[in-house]
């Protein structure tokens, strides 16, 4: 794809799920949104060098790397994608912005509080110096969602009362299922909490435009060994073993209350072992004047009632989010015509390029992905010991 505008060279280490996922944005973007700067696939980063060469090849990345220091010290590299498991987060990140590369981020941004206040502290002095972080809460750029927050800041549903949010999938609920990275604490931080509530917990903030500043929490976890060996699709199995089992350090589900900055109140669940919940992301927000609900297994849609209308004809009416008008699908397809889960991570691109053109901080910014941090904390620190209410 030829173009004559200036390049944004992308490096990025990792190649599984999430690296499919955001090679596949980076290649999109360009070609269906007007960017003041080109993404180049520049250097791909992996361990092993033949699988990485593979993954470059297949994904369309034009030079490898088996180091990710290597990576960061070339000076043909503008940006560091990190798409790898929560314990090299910190160190990554915080190498590459000091090294004066932009970066992307996959979340939750660290596995600690401690380890996401260096990542906060590293992107606001490279943000002196013109670098920027952001952090990739995909899910803020579906449609659907965006067009919740607009709505919530033209004042369509009034003063927010209550927010529900659950995150429900199944992909854990065989007990036979192999042990994964996702499933080893010194590597994912925590379980469901961390990999699919904070999601929660920024589309939660995102759309309402409020805070959390409290929270009581529960974790469990069902099954606690599973076999090594084997592969969930996607998901980042470990690969063939000898056999054996391997013991399960993170939760398997989550639920905590919360309290926001506004007063209104919250009820979050997450988990990995709601049968038949393949990726059922749903948000409802009540207020003084009407609701929104969405869930990601109907992306395209967001329900709004307007408790203004008269009794005899009020209701629940489903919005089909596909409208040149709404966020983002103007630049894709006619109105009618869905999008899927991939568009986020697209839309994700749009934005971060736009504002590394423009010279102003991307969002969600390290600062913001800290404070998703410290809520994930809180429930843990409230489940640990049964303590109730903890202070975000």
């Amino acid at each position: 794809m030829s173009t004559d505008k200036p390049a944004l060279r992308v490096g990025m280490v990792g190649y599984a799920f999430m690296g499919a996922m955001h090679s596949h944005a980076w290649r999109t973007a360009p070609r269906f949104f007007d960017l003041p700067l080109h993404p180049e696939l520049a250097v791909l980063a992996g361990r092993d060098g033949r699988a990485v060469k593979a993954a470059a090849g297949k994904m369309g990345w034009a030079d490898t790397e088996v180091d990710w220091r290597a990576l960061v010290d070339r000076d043909d590299v503008d940006l560091i994608d990190i798409c790898t498991p929560g314990d090299t987060h910190a160190e990554i990140a915080i190498a590459a912005l000091e090294a004066g590369k932009h970066v992307l981020c996959e979340k939750p941004l660290a596995n600690s509080v401690e380890e996401a206040e260096r990542m906060a502290a590293a992107a606001q002095a490279a943000a002196a110096k013109g670098v920027f972080a952001m952090c990739g809460f995909s899910y803020r750029r579906t449609p659907a969602l965006a067009l919740a927050r607009r709505l919530v800041g033209q004042g369509r549903i009034g003063t927010i009362r209550h927010i529900r949010a659950q995150y429900l999938q199944d992909w854990l609920s065989d007990e036979t299922a192999p042990m994964t990275w996702r499933l080893d604490r010194s590597r994912s931080g925590s379980g469901a909490l961390g990999d699919i509530g904070a999601h929660s917990i920024d589309a939660a903030q995102y759309v309402s435009g409020l805070r959390v500043t409290g929270v009581s929490g529960l974790l469990t976890t069902f099954v606690n060994e599973r076999p090594l060996g084997g592969t969930l699709v996607g998901l980042g199995g470990q690969g063939a073993s000898d056999g054996g089992t391997g013991t399960v350090t993170v939760d398997d589900a989550a639920v905590f209350s919360a309290r926001f900055d506004s007063g209104a109140i919250g009820v979050f669940e997450a988990t990995r072992f709601a049968l038949g919940r393949k990726n059922s992301m749903r948000l409802e927000v009540n207020g003084s004047l009407g609701s929104l609900a969405f869930d990601f297994e109907n992306m395209n849609s967001l329900e709004f009632y307007d408790g203004t209308q008269p009794a005899e004809t009020s209701g629940f009416s489903t919005i089909n989010v596909t409208e040149p008008v709404h966020p983002y699908t103007g630049n894709w397809w006619p109105a009618g015509h869905g999008l899927g889960y991939e568009h986020g991570f697209t839309h994700q691109v749009v934005d971060l390029v736009q504002a590394i053109a423009d010279g102003v901080a991307p969002s969600p910014s390290f600062d913001e992905a800290l404070g998703v941090q410290k809520v994930l904390h809180a429930i843990e620190r409230s489940a640990a010991n049964d303590s109730g209410w903890q202070h975000v």
